[in-house]
């Protein structure tokens, strides 16, 4: 070698030591700068997770909220109550596997390898900041996302959220499979139009549940959680399909989907159908506010708005919509009066119908079935006969004179009635002053029993105490105010024999996570079966020859007319051996005097003529319907007979004066409601006006 190449040669050794020695010093740097970097880090990372306790990291999924549903009986969905959050959570089965893998292919396509953390993605992101990018976003994976929502609201995109995000996602992984974390993230991630959750999804744009959806549709929901405002398919329809392409092509390059089933996807449209589950009014919806109504009374508003609870029903559509029928076949004309009717099975206090007459909707939403306070006539006769029946006063040895009343009780004040006819019998026993509603008899029997035990007597069959009924002498003409329900509740009890049942809307409430709550029927016995039967056998005879023969359509019908003072309400309450229910007609209050139903289709209104007609039109539907088939065949014989005791008063004693024609089957009415302060300063109602005339039908 000669002298130049030797120079040459230790020239070239020297620079390849000092590139060396650079590279070495370099590499030195950056393990510092890393090893250092890893020391904050790592002092960051411990001070987050000193901050994350042990109870966030177990969060349970439900406490995003989520929509509670309303079904039937039969299972059929009535109605949703919105969430505060549009969110339905569906089961791992109900969410289709081409969604499933729609969502991995895009979002995280090693969610099935890592364990939390995707290490490659976070490097990646890592290069991508260096260059320019914005943050560690991109480096998060699918649980480190479900995190976010769950821990973080979403919200926070800071380094320091990152790292909490890292941490949960790491440790929520050793505790659930791979599956439930996906199920998670498909229940709580926003896909925009206020649905959180695959199953709202569905819903909103396609008007399908998520179980049912079609490879395009799956890919079309799994594109929208990166920018669902971006991507709105129903604002953005071109962008949203290009991001659906996206997808598809994603799936096929990693093996879920064949080339060929993603371009047949490709070339279909966006197959949009906006559903209106969420928002729709619902079907039946007086019932359903009512029982969301005592739901939210028992549970508290947030509970029912968020705990995304299923409640299971009583209420057969079918018959609720036999209620409107019947109502309309009688009542469907224009300025025609309002309308309720209440159906419930006596042995288990299920309500299967409620109807009222004004559409259900945003600006009409006042039930006229539970929540109009209205008089109940002649109706409450029925509590002045069992509180009679109850102390051993036999309705059919019991006679007093039917005439017009005009004194002054010691302990009830001035008493002033007369019948709905003014006409008067004279001499009548109980039971057939029954047949005709007579007045006179009634409140003559109302102050012997006492205007007390007629209140108690109510109240132990089912009218609420908080209706605060008045004691007072004209308490069994009426003169206190009751719902439909109310008075289906009481007539319950005589159908089965003598047991108060509570009214029963719902069956089973079914909470995402949790037992399931069943509601079971609640039945105490209030009164022996033989006062029941003895109520009972007067009230079929009310049918059978008295005000209520438009309801006679059936054997073992029983049941009570009732028509208030000036013919403002109208009302008939009837029932078999396993159900009963009751039918009001009126026009709504109104401030002034309440408008009366004196001449409505040529007729002025008693509670024998419409209010009968239409419980009869109804009853007939029921009495079909083998569903509601009943196993008694009658009224059962008592067990407890009823054991009459000897009574007489002054007015049981009265000599009855020469008597005027009557009709036998004449209804009566009631007279104002007087409410005291004091049961002895009590005024009585005034006279029914002789000049209105009998109406053509009872």
């Amino acid at each position: 070698m000669t002298h130049f190449q030797t120079k040459r040669a230790r020239r070239t050794r020297q620079q390849r030591q000092r590139r060396a020695s650079r590279i070495r010093f370099t590499i030195l740097i950056v393990l510092g700068i890393i090893v250092g970097g890893v020391l904050v880090g790592g002092l960051a990372l411990n001070r987050e997770i000193n901050t994350i306790t042990h109870e966030t990291a177990h969060l349970n999924i439900a406490t995003l909220g989520q929509n509670t549903s309303i079904f039937d009986r039969d299972s059929h969905l009535l109605g949703v109550v919105a969430g505060t959050q549009n969110r339905t959570i569906v089961t791992s089965a109900q969410i289709p596997p081409i969604l499933k893998e729609a969502t991995v292919a895009i979002e995280d396509k090693r969610f099935y390898q890592h364990h939390g953390v995707d290490y490659v993605r976070l490097l990646g992101a890592a290069a991508h900041d260096v260059s320019g990018g914005g943050g560690l976003q991109g480096g998060s994976t699918i649980t480190m996302q479900l995190m976010k929502v769950l821990v973080l609201g979403g919200n926070d995109h800071s380094v320091s959220g990152k790292i909490k995000e890292a941490y949960l996602a790491l440790h929520y992984e050793k505790s659930h499979t791979k599956d439930q974390i996906l199920t998670d993230y498909l229940n709580s991630v926003f896909y925009g139009n206020n649905a959180v959750g695959v199953e709202a999804a569905s819903v909103t744009y396609f008007n399908r549940h998520v179980e049912n959806i079609s490879l395009a549709q799956a890919a079309l929901l799994a594109g929208l959680p990166q920018a669902p405002t971006q991507y709105n398919p129903l604002v953005h329809p071109v962008i949203a399909k290009e991001r659906r392409n996206e997808v598809l092509a994603q799936m096929a390059a990693q093996g879920y989907v064949t080339p060929a089933a993603a371009a047949a996807a490709e070339r279909q449209g966006l197959e949009l159908n906006p559903g209106t589950a969420y928002t729709a009014t619902p079907q039946d919806g007086y019932f359903f506010e009512y029982v969301k109504q005592n739901l939210e009374a028992t549970y508290g508003q947030a509970a029912l708005a968020d705990d995304g609870l299923k409640i299971y029903t009583t209420i057969d559509p079918k018959l609720d919509n036999a209620a409107l029928n019947a109502i309309n076949s009688q009542l469907g004309s224009p300025g025609d009066p309002e309308a309720a009717l209440v159906m419930m099975d006596t042995h288990t206090g299920a309500i299967r119908a409620m109807q009222s007459t004004q559409p259900f909707g945003p600006n009409s939403q006042f039930n006229y079935a539970t929540e109009a306070l209205r008089q109940p006539g002649s109706t409450f006769k029925t509590f002045v006969l069992a509180a009679a029946i109850n102390q051993g006063i036999n309705p059919d040895t019991t006679y007093y004179v039917s005439h017009p009343l005009n004194f002054v009780d010691p302990n009830w004040g001035a008493i002033n009635v007369q019948t709905y006819s003014n006409t008067y019998p004279g001499r009548i026993n109980i039971h057939n002053a029954t047949l005709q509603s007579d007045n006179s008899v009634y409140t003559q029997l109302t102050l012997d029993v006492g205007p007390q035990a007629v209140v108690d007597t109510a109240y132990t069959l089912g009218i609420p105490r908080d209706r605060n009924l008045p004691v007072v002498a004209s308490i069994g003409l009426g003169s206190g105010v009751v719902t439909p329900l109310d008075m289906t509740t009481a007539y319950s009890a005589l159908s089965n024999g003598g047991q108060r049942v509570t009214p029963l809307s719902v069956t089973q409430i079914v909470p995402p996570d949790g037992p399931v709550i069943t509601t079971q029927p609640s039945l105490t016995r209030v009164i022996s079966d033989g006062v029941a039967y003895g109520v009972t056998q007067i009230l079929h005879d009310n049918v059978l020859q008295g005000t209520a023969v438009n309801a006679n359509i059936a054997p073992n019908i029983a049941g009570k007319t009732g028509t208030t003072n000036n013919y403002v309400d109208a009302w008939f309450v009837g029932y078999t051996p396993c159900y009963a229910a009751a039918v009001w007609v009126g026009y709504p209050n109104a401030s002034g005097t309440p408008k009366d139903l004196t001449n409505v289709h040529g007729i002025h209104v008693t509670g024998g003529s419409f209010p009968a007609k239409i419980w009869a039109a109804f009853m007939e539907q029921v009495l079909k319907d083998p569903r509601y088939a009943c196993p008694a065949q009658g009224y059962p014989v008592p067990t407890t007979p009823l054991i009459w005791k000897p009574f007489t008063s002054k007015f049981s004693q009265a000599v009855a004066p020469t008597p005027t024609p009557t009709t036998p089957t004449q209804p009566t009415t009631t007279a104002p409601p007087t409410h005291p302060t004091h049961p002895t300063h009590t005024p009585t109602p005034s006279p029914q006006p002789t000049a209105a005339p009998p109406p053509p039908s009872h």
